[in-house]
């Protein structure tokens, strides 16, 4: 003997799948942003080296070319900074 009625397991059964989507949903998303901050931290990173050669072929120094992607608190830049006028 069921204590539910069949309406009552539809209406279960739509919340579980319900949340199944969303679950499956919230994770694709938060997936995919991390995919996007990788992908865009490596294509950085190649633009960065292919700057460097750049840099170096044309006799400019590369530690400044480098300094020019850092961040503020590089502590190999600030003393870069520090020894160029």
């Amino acid at each position: 003997m069921s204590i539910l009625s069949s309406k009552e397991k539809k209406e279960i059964v739509m919340e579980k799948g319900l949340s199944s989507v969303t679950t499956l949903s919230v994770t694709l998303v938060l997936l995919s942003i991390v995919a996007a901050i990788c992908i865009y931290g490596l294509n950085e990173r190649k633009l960065m080296a292919a700057n460097i050669e750049n840099a170096i072929a044309k006799g400019v120094d590369p530690l400044s070319v480098r300094c020019s992607y850092a961040k503020g608190d590089d502590i190999i830049c600030i003393a870069h900074a520090s020894t160029r006028k």
